[in-house]
């Protein structure tokens, strides 16, 4: 028991989120520079002249466009802790997998351009961890470029986000004069030296102030005042408001050139709590030292080419993983092997032999463990399942080449198990003729160049005239059928969805006729509609 607690309190599981382009990839390989992961240089998505792609972004399709389109688990240590960091795609067309994502976080960081401060996508993925009531820290990153005032951007934080930013980090200089940073917990100045592309850890030098002002004249002078405003509004950390989701703990630097990052990975491990009791679907909670217990937050297929293989990701909630352990599915009261589990870094993988709460496991070809699955041994408990989001845009499905229908029907299965899409069928159609269901466009073309590329299935996708969906029941599905302008499909989960040609349709089928179930879905961007 004590093993467990031990372990667990090293632990820091935690995502990064973004909008694109805020420097969200570059910024997580310049952790696993930092700790120690990536032995000589950290590469960048967009490098040029050969250097290599981001650790995260191991799909060819992330490459190719330079975005982050699936979701990464990276394990390395930094300061004796375990640090499992969760890359997250940036793209709003994402979003639900990085809802899931976050499902098996304690914790996340938002970075932000310095020059844009809250973006759309921002203020849409801020409204995810929120909704799952995940401390946030946020890093204003692109320092070293031309930028906002700072003051300016803690106001935009506080404005649009309705967060308490508090500032632990204070720039000296910025853009081309970006010289280091003030930490304000103990008023020491670190200053910085470029290395060449950012490629290595940035020499690192602590000043005391007599001297920064010797060395940075106006600069340390203008950053000691802005200091001076923030004391006088009593902008301090305060660990309470943080772990409530009421402030959020601000660093400021440059990921391109390694400027501040050492202190965020740093406040990472002083900041973001370590694993706490998961809260269970009876309302209860599952104890860190009680037996094994976890659930899968994501399933991937074919990160090893070489095997086409499938891999469950399990956040470990309480007790001790080890390998051969067998432990209950709960959703089938089967037990469950867990001979082949490895750890996750990218897509390369290391048997592993144990792991303890915080810990991500990914179990190979676990293939009977769907997104929200509980694994328990001994003591029974189930965790809240994963909402799907309510989807906006729909695709009909059907195979270019028929000869390769067993091809298409198994590549929709696993598209559809993974989540990258929702996949609706109509009951007297089946696997022939599915329906694609997103929360945005770009997913359709991540399903597409799957079923053809890993699945060998070339696929037509036909548009659909449908805008909006409900959840509905069996009572009412009947009528719903028989209208114009709305159709019934069901999803694998069992749940029938009502989709409609307009919302204005809607509109007027619930004014009409108010006794049919129609009920709203976890929507992206507002989240849980009212």
């Amino acid at each position: 028991m004590s093993d467990v607690l031990n372990e667990a309190a090293r632990r820091r599981t935690f995502a990064i989120i973004s909008h694109p382009d805020a420097g969200k990839t570059t910024l997580t390989e310049k952790f696993l520079l930092y700790g120690g992961a990536l032995a000589v240089e950290a590469g960048s998505v967009k490098g040029k002249g050969g250097r290599r792609s981001a650790t995260s972004d191991w799909m060819a399709m992330e490459q190719q466009r330079g975005i982050s389109i699936t979701s990464t688990v990276l394990q390395f240590n930094y300061r004796n802790c375990v640090v499992n960091l969760l890359d997250t795609p940036g793209h709003r067309d994402f979003s639900e997998d990085t809802y899931r994502v976050l499902a098996g976080c304690d914790g996340a960081i938002m970075v932000l351009d310095a020059a844009k401060g809250i973006e759309p996508q921002t203020l849409k993925l801020f409204e995810v961890c929120r909704d799952r009531g995940l401390p946030l820290l946020s890093f204003v990153n692109k320092w070293d470029r031309p930028a906002r005032e700072p003051l300016e951007v803690l106001d935009d934080i506080e404005s649009q986000l309705g967060l308490i930013p508090t500032p632990v980090t204070w720039p000296v200089g910025a853009d081309t004069d970006f010289r280091g940073v003030i930490d304000r917990r103990d008023g020491s100045y670190t200053r910085y030296t470029r290395t060449t592309g950012g490629a290595r850890v940035a020499p690192e030098e602590d000043v005391d102030p007599a001297r920064a002002e010797e060395l940075d004249g106006m600069l340390w002078q203008q950053a000691t005042e802005e200091l001076g405003l923030l004391d006088e509004v009593g902008s301090e950390f305060d660990v309470e408001t943080f772990l409530a989701g009421i402030t959020t703990p601000t660093l400021f630097g440059s990921a391109m050139t390694n400027f501040g990052v050492r202190k965020l990975l740093d406040a990472v491990i002083d900041l973001v709590p370590s694993p706490r009791p998961r809260v269970t679907a009876d309302g209860g909670a599952r104890q860190l030292e009680a037996p094994l217990s976890g659930f899968v937050f994501k399933v991937q297929a074919n990160t090893d080419k070489a095997h086409r293989d499938r891999v469950a990701y399990v956040r470990i909630c309480s007790g001790r993983f080890e390998r051969g352990d067998v432990a209950i599915h709960a959703r089938t009261g089967k037990p469950f092997a867990t001979k082949y589990a490895h750890t996750a870094f990218g897509s390369d993988r290391e048997t592993v032999e144990e792991a303890y709460p915080g810990d991500v496991v990914g179990l190979v070809n676990a293939t009977d463990l769907r997104v929200g699955d509980t694994l328990y041994i001994d003591e029974p408990v189930e965790f809240p399942s994963i909402p799907a989001f309510a989807p906006e845009h729909f695709r009909v499905a059907r195979p270019a080449d028929v000869s390769r229908f067993k091809q298409f029907r198994r590549g929709i299965n696993q598209l559809d198990e993974e989540g990258v899409v929702q996949v609706l069928r109509d009951i007297d159609l089946g696997d022939q003729a599915p329906t694609l269901a997103a929360v945005g466009p770009m997913q359709f073309d991540v399903a597409k160049w799957r079923l053809e590329q890993e699945f060998g299935a070339p696929t037509l996708l036909e548009s659909t005239p449908y805008q909006v969906a409900r959840r509905t029941d069996a009572e009412s599905a009947l009528p719903l059928r028989q209208m114009s302008g709305v159709t019934v499909l069901e999803r694998s989960d069992g749940v029938l969805l009502a989709l409609f040609e307009s919302p204005y349709w809607l509109d007027r089928v619930i004014a009409d006729q108010p006794e049919l179930t129609l009920e709203k879905l976890l929507a992206e961007g507002a989240l849980r509609e009212r």
